[in-house]
């Protein structure tokens, strides 16, 4: 383990493997969250089968939870150790013509996206956790869409969602890319593969903005 967390290439591969895992769990989140656009019902059972399913509870969620931790503290962790080797300062480098914004600002936009994880939990986990396992309340399969619903009633808390999805964006679109050449990937598939993670960098936040404002807006 020592030498693990010594290594700054093990590093950068571990890294990029949670953050791999975690991109698979956005898209899967997305797709679920997207049938509250068409069905109130379907939602509420593919939500229950979620909030009740043994492997999905008790499996799942804590391998994912774990992901999420591991992500960001190995992220702040990198941060600090190539602020630490950036001390001396060369005249000829210029940031802002050798790298991208994205990459210069990983550490803000993955702290604006952890914000956002913090809200989430607060908005639906915390109350899940509470009314399953806290609460004297009886089992309602039909309870979730409504709760979805219920936040996007404010503004403030839709726009809130809307400036966090468009820093995952952001985030996505050097980090998912970097997390491939991180594990190795270098083929004739590079320059495909390189398409494909900034169209889902693009299109999923994009999805999870129309959901707030479709459901906002049917509230109004």
């Amino acid at each position: 383990m020592g030498g693990f967390l010594n290594s700054t290439i093990a590093r950068k591969f571990a890294m990029a493997l949670s953050g791999l895992f975690l991109v698979f769990f956005l898209a899967q989140h997305l797709v679920i969250n997207s049938i509250s656009v068409f069905s109130a019902e379907a939602f509420n059972e593919f939500s229950h089968f979620m909030g009740t399913n043994f492997y999905v509870q008790f499996l799942l969620q804590p391998v994912l939870i774990a992901g999420v931790l591991f992500h960001f503290i190995m992220g702040f962790v990198l941060e600090y150790n190539n602020r630490k080797a950036r001390n001396i300062k060369y005249v000829s480098f210029k940031p802002s013509t050798n790298t991208s914004w994205m990459s210069r600002n990983m550490l803000l936009s993955g702290l604006v996206v952890l914000a956002f994880l913090g809200l989430h939990l607060y908005d639906f986990w915390f109350p899940e956790i509470a009314h399953k396992y806290f609460e004297n309340h009886p089992e309602d399969p039909g309870r979730y869409y409504l709760e979805l619903v219920a936040k996007f009633h404010s503004p403030i808390r839709t726009l809130l969602y809307v400036i966090s999805f468009i820093f995952l964006a952001l985030h996505l679109l050097h980090g998912f890319s970097s997390s491939f050449q991180s594990v190795g990937w270098h083929n004739k598939y590079s320059k495909g593969l390189r398409g494909f993670t900034v169209a889902f960098s693009i299109i999923v936040p994009l999805g999870f903005i129309f959901i707030a404002l479709f459901h906002y807006f049917n509230n109004v």
